[in-house]
């Protein structure tokens, strides 16, 4: 008997049953009315499921529905309740049970309440409560298109983090079509991406900056000193612990690293200064949180820490983020250094990717040489004269 085609399902109009092939049926009612069924076997038992009127599910989905159900079937499934989990589970359930099972796999609490808190502010309030398996492309484009162009990095990962959980229901069972994320690109407007970078103070104005941040005894103002003169990220320096430093080198561990590479910092003297002065606050955080219970272990700082004592000091126009790039200025300006030493102290990778497959070394030592100068230039120990360098 030959397959179904769309101009014979518009077509029938007599009372029975008409097979597309491999259990999948049109079934035509009194009144003309036509519905699909899916006949098949389950746990050796046949079953009849209903896929949806003809005049909302098309041919072509009504064999694709059939399809999965089936693979749910021979996989010894119960497709009928697969089917039935699937309608109940709404757009929100799937993020959130998604959300658990990415928990364990990052290294902070804060990315998976901005993996969330991005949802809840330009998702949920659309098609939160939607169930899973209504929602089409049509759907995610609504959510998306209020802030495709005016918030074009914040949509972008909006439309990742949706990607995912479609993905994920589709694994599941939940989500029978393909993913709808796909292809929006093709229908969203572009966007053309400006690099915008981080605001740096000029690295000629640090050790101005500098010598005010020695002037002040808190834990925040010690740790932004320790930040300049090692040049890491914000969270690598509030996240400093005691074990880490061994010595003049400070070796932070892959998991608190952005590259998830161990990264060995060797410390200048003002460095070592730093930790001088700050030591005996806790046994395990070096620049523990000064708001914290007795009762308790010490906690972590909080990423607003430095801004907050930006402003306490009146001065703005950079970031503390920026405090890497001003380093960067001042090896390429003033210490003439070469550029794999300065991106390895930062802990950048450098070179194309057969280069870097080369590099084993991390250039420890010729680090070494230009961290202290920049330690000497910070603390004001090189004066004014520009101190020039092959490293």
């Amino acid at each position: 008997m030959p397959r179904l085609t769309v101009k014979s399902v518009s077509k029938l109009d007599k009372l029975g049953m008409y097979c597309d092939g491999q259990g999948l049926y049109l079934r035509v009612g009194a009144g003309g009315s036509k519905s699909w069924v899916l006949r098949t076997l389950v746990h050796g038992r046949r079953q009849e499921l209903g896929l949806g009127s003809a005049s909302l599910v098309s041919l072509a989905e009504a064999r694709e529905k059939s399809q999965e159900l089936r693979k749910i079937a021979r996989s010894g499934g119960d497709p009928k309740a697969s089917r039935d989990k699937a309608r109940m589970l709404t757009f929100e359930d799937a993020a959130r049970a998604k959300l658990k099972e990415l928990e364990p796999t990052w290294r902070s609490v804060g990315h998976g309440k901005r993996w969330i808190s991005s949802l809840e502010a330009y998702v949920f309030p659309f098609i939160g409560d939607r169930q899973i398996q209504t929602l089409g492309t049509a759907d995610v484009l609504t959510a998306l298109s209020p802030i495709w162009v005016s918030k074009n990095d914040t949509a972008r990962r909006v439309k990742q983090r949706m990607s995912v959980i479609f993905d994920w229901a589709k694994g599941k069972g939940h989500y029978t079509s393909e993913n709808p994320v796909n292809g929006v690109d093709r229908v969203l407007p572009p966007v053309k991406k400006r690099t915008e970078h981080m605001p740096a103070m000029p690295w000629a104005a640090v050790p101005s900056f500098f010598a005010d941040l020695g002037a002040r005894d808190g834990v925040s103002a010690g740790c932004l000193s320790f930040l300049i003169l090692t040049c890491v990220r914000s969270n690598e320096a509030r996240g400093a612990r005691w074990e880490e430093i061994q010595g003049d080198v400070w070796e932070i561990p892959a998991d608190r690293m952005k590259a998830n590479t161990i990264h060995r910092v060797p410390l200048c003297s003002g460095a070592l200064e730093v930790l001088d002065r700050v030591r005996g606050l806790d046994s395990e955080l070096i620049f523990p949180s000064p708001q914290r219970d007795p009762r308790n272990p010490a906690r972590q700082m909080s990423d607003t820490v430095f801004k907050r004592l930006q402003g306490r000091m009146e001065r703005d126009g950079f970031t503390t983020h920026g405090f890497r790039s001003s380093f960067r200025d001042w090896c390429s300006e003033s210490a003439n250094a070469d550029r794999e030493v300065a991106e390895a102290a930062l802990a950048h990778a450098f070179g194309n990717k057969v280069e870097q497959a080369y590099a084993r070394s991390d250039l420890f030592e010729r680090r070494r040489s230009l961290m202290n100068a920049w330690g000497r230039f910070v603390t004001g120990q090189a004066g004014s004269v520009v101190e020039l360098m092959r490293v």
